[in-house]
């Protein structure tokens, strides 16, 4: 059986780990929600209709009304690989939310993980 390509799982598939991820290191769902509304520029509304339609990660990425400009301050290894230095634009992305929920896990304030003590660009 051929591997599913990461762009083409359905972003319902893994926003229950993301919250499960959170959950274990007592975080909560709101703040997982509040970290991909951050990022990608849904809101919560937004946010569940992705989650109900089923869309698949490139989808979901690509329909993110507003991408966070600090979005480029994230740094860091996720999966072996420092997220700066990923040349495809929608793994970058991806791996970009990915070191978001690392963080929260890790007991990190959110007013770091949401870059709010950078300046803007």
């Amino acid at each position: 059986m051929p591997r599913r390509s990461l762009f083409e799982m359905k972003f319902a598939d893994i926003y229950p780990l993301y919250v499960q991820k959170a959950e274990r290191k007592n975080r909560t769902r709101e703040e997982v929600d509040q970290i991909i509304c951050w990022l990608t520029g849904y809101d919560r509304a937004g946010l569940r209709e992705q989650i109900e339609r089923g869309h698949d990660l490139q989808t979901f990425f690509s329909q993110a009304p507003a991408f966070h400009p600090n979005a480029s301050l994230i740094t860091g290894v996720v999966c072996g690989v420092r997220v700066e230095e990923i040349a495809d634009p929608l793994m970058r992305k991806i791996r970009y939310l990915d070191k978001l929920i690392d963080e929260l896990a890790k007991g990190k304030a959110m007013e770091k993980i949401l870059r709010q003590d950078a300046h803007q660009p």
